[in-house]
């Protein structure tokens, strides 16, 4: 899959490059994918493969790491990776607790190694956590390390929320317990601000905000648009096929589209794992009614196909049945000229308040869905004044160059405290 998560950090650290900063961006557990240039290191730390037999076998975390390195390779995590072995949250509870145990559990060796990295190697002014999950290293960077440490949330709490009830709790204290030594939180929008202080029980004022962004360049105008308009419209539907972004709702709102007598297509594409082939199963019989209208493109490996996909459809929706933290996939949407049609929950009522790209339904209201659809559909006036509206907000308000600047604010911000703090030399 392309994670959202990856993609935004990929394109914040390329960003920050481009404006002058020296940046690493270390994966951990997993190499990341995109479908943009990745600038991220070679080298793999915490390998979720050492780290799943450090928990497993007692013995494995005592071994001299020249042994099990080669576990940490990126091409043997892309093939591990490839024959199924996922992270589930239901099914990886004792392995959380041990990672948030870190220098107390048995992942030490690979916390070390890490530790290591980053301060006898890279030695930075500022780390920055892509997640609070990755805490249990905290303790042992601390020893070592005195400056300011972020961490960016940006979708912990739907993982920890998957935990089994015995598992969840003691995982959430392990992360308040940890995230003491954190300088400051960031977030994209103000809702999971709140969300998170209320989730981990840390002070609203720790909490500090950078625009949500997309890496790209404003789209040209797609030269087809005069064919697309003589054709059927067209909604489009770009994100993972998993129950929680809510492909489904969006064909039960497609039903009742159908039942008025509008004749439209649904197009949809994203990423498609082996555990939802099921689930997609059944959405493909439940939107038989559209026939040969209803098409799955798959998830395309460069980001040219993706927006190409993306600018031929009329209007953009992804239903999602949560509270999404993010939504990258609406602002790809409104800059390649699209106007979207969201939920009224998680990040999406901020997203649309500051670009104006779109329109909003109570969530779960399926005939208030298929009615903003309609309403996009058919009003091209209103369409249009939302599309401009949505490109030029997008390309000013959300490029990665203007979250990294927000973000090297915060950064200095930090650093300036810190010498504050410091004590004068005698």
């Amino acid at each position: 899959m392309f994670c959202g998560s990856c993609m935004q950090d990929n394109a914040m650290a390329r960003a920050l490059m481009q404006l002058g900063c020296e940046v690493s961006l270390i994966p951990t557990y997993t190499p990341i994918r995109l479908d943009q240039e990745d600038v991220s290191q070679e080298h793999v730390f915490l390998g979720g493969i050492n780290l799943y037999l450090d928990n497993l076998i007692p013995f494995w975390r005592y071994l001299p790491r020249s042994m099990v390195s080669w576990l940490d390779h990126p091409k043997i995590l892309k093939w591990a990776s490839s024959r199924g072995v996922g992270n589930d949250a239901s099914s990886l509870g004792p392995m959380t607790l041990a990672m948030l145990n870190g220098a107390r559990g048995p992942m030490r060796r690979e916390y070390q190694e890490l530790v290591d990295h980053l301060v006898d190697r890279l030695k930075p002014d500022v780390i920055i956590f892509s997640n609070a999950l990755l805490s249990g290293i905290m303790p042992l960077l601390r020893e070592r390390f005195s400056g300011p440490i972020l961490c960016l949330l940006q979708g912990d709490d739907l993982f920890l929320n998957q935990l089994p009830d015995k598992y969840r709790d003691r995982a959430i204290a392990a992360i308040r317990e940890n995230s003491r030594s954190f300088a400051a939180f960031i977030t994209h929008t103000r809702f999971y601000a709140d969300l998170m202080s209320r989730f981990l029980e840390i002070d609203r004022d720790r909490f500090q905000q950078i625009p949500l962004s997309i890496d790209v360049r404003l789209p040209a105008r797609n030269d087809n648009v005069q064919e697309r308009d003589r054709s059927l419209p067209r909604i489009g539907y770009f994100a993972r096929i998993a129950p929680e972004k809510g492909l489904r709702n969006l064909i039960l709102a497609a039903r009742e589209l159908h039942a008025e007598g509008i004749e439209f297509e649904l197009h949809a594409g994203g990423y498609l794992g082996e555990a939802y082939r099921e689930y997609f199963e059944q959405i493909c019989q439940e939107a038989e009614f559209l026939g040969d209208r209803f098409r799955y493109i798959g998830s395309p490996n460069q980001e040219e196909a993706k927006f190409e996909f993306l600018r031929e459809l009329t209007v953009f929706s992804v239903p999602a049945s949560y509270e999404e933290p993010k939504g990258l996939y609406i602002l790809e949407a409104m800059a390649a000229g699209v106007p979207v049609v969201q939920p009224s929950r998680g990040s999406f009522p901020e997203l649309i308040e500051s670009t104006g790209g779109g329109l909003l339904y109570p969530a779960d209201d399926h005939s208030a869905h298929a009615e903003m659809l309609k309403r996009l559909i058919h009003r091209s006036q209103e369409r249009e004044q939302i599309v401009e509206a949505g490109s030029r907000n997008v390309l000013e308000l959300h490029s990665s160059r203007q979250a990294a600047r927000s973000l090297i604010g915060i950064c200095e911000g930090q650093l300036s405290q810190r010498s504050l703090q410091e004590p004068v030399a005698s």
